[in-house]
């Protein structure tokens, strides 16, 4: 069942239980807004949904509440950070305003992150980097959760990446997993005993499969593009172990735990580069040409990515967040 809480009510309530957490009211306020912000933005699968886990992780000692990153090494605009295995979210969002930081300054800057953890929603920090006014793109590894092409055992991360370009009618934001789904819409579609609409995996067999919980179980989640997905994610795990100096995907596996983690995050100003004349210009024609497209559907049109993002938090804004009722009571529970 769904419910609509107030995002206001929401951020609160989160922030609650995050002090419980020990984490400072400062980063408690941040956290909370980071997993709230996704609820409100319609990705509830990395929003309140991934909050108990969240919590497991910190009674576990995997994540701490109160590490912060730091930075190991400079070079030019880029440097590379360790993130002590403090909270994902807030290492992330400390790594893009970081590269943001370098790019009002110089162009370009580039944080690579080692040691840190699962970053919940990846496109909070391609809208963070458009919000400032820049470029944005940035990616991370994972445990091993989708096979490589042929493979009958997980071996890849679904390694998602962001690109996000700001525009002043309306930003695009890329946000993508290299499975066909992300593994929390999969867990939704799970819980509520549905299949899901395209097929997003394969059985023991190697055949492909539409069964939530049976890919979850196995881990083999089906590359997006197949076999060039599968090829996309091991370039990107291997880009954020070696400019983060961190761990690839094997190691996150052996440790048994999905912890220490490596990413990357990318800032341009295109101030900088004399683009802010003629980029909204340029972006629109793209844009309008490729709303012009011809639709199998009467009625519908073709969309840009992100596009929807912005009509779901007003809507959601005016009308409630929408949450997950058992969710919603097991989280406020542990504030009674």
């Amino acid at each position: 069942m769904e419910k609509r809480v107030d995002f206001s009510e929401l951020q609160e309530v989160l922030k609650q239980v995050l002090l419980h957490y020990q984490f400072s009211s400062e980063r408690a306020s941040l956290s909370a807004r980071l997993f709230a912000q996704s609820s409100l933005d319609g990705v509830p699968s990395h929003g309140l949904n991934r909050f108990l886990s969240y919590l497991s992780y910190i009674e576990k000692g995997l994540i701490a509440p109160s590490a912060q990153p730091e930075v190991e090494a400079k070079f030019g605009g880029f440097e590379r950070w360790n993130g002590h295995l403090g909270p994902g979210n807030l290492n992330a969002h400390a790594a893009m305003k970081g590269a943001i930081s370098m790019a009002k300054s110089t162009g370009v800057g580039c944080v690579a992150l080692q040691n840190t953890n699962h970053w919940m929603r990846a496109g909070n920090y391609g809208w963070q980097a458009v919000e400032a006014g820049c470029i944005g793109i940035c990616f991370t590894n994972t445990k091993p959760n989708m096979p490589g092409w042929g493979g009958s055992e997980p071996k890849l991360g679904n390694n998602p990446l962001v690109v996000a370009i700001p525009r002043k009618n309306g930003p695009v934001v890329l946000d993508t997993a290299m499975s066909q789904f992300a593994y929390g819409k999969m867990a939704i579609y799970a819980k509520a005993g549905k299949e899901m609409p395209y097929d997003a995996g394969f059985d023991g067999e190697g055949n492909l499969s539409r069964s939530p919980a049976e890919i979850i179980q196995r881990e083999l989640a089906l590359p997006i593009g197949l076999w060039k997905g599968a090829g996309l994610s091991l370039v990107l795990d291997m880009l954020a172990m070696l400019l983060s100096g961190g761990q690839a995907t094997f190691e996150v596996e052996e440790q048994g735990s999905e912890s220490g983690l490596s990413q990357v995050f990318l800032a341009l100003n295109p101030m900088n580069f004399g683009l802010d004349a003629w980029m909204d210009e340029r972006l629109d024609e793209v844009i309008n040409d490729f709303k012009k497209s011809g639709v199998f559907k009467e009625g519908s049109a073709l969309r840009y990515p992100g596009e929807h993002t912005l009509h779901v938090r007003e809507d959601n804004m005016k009308r409630g967040v929408p949450v997950d009722e058992d969710i919603w009571s097991e989280i406020k529970n542990i504030l009674a």
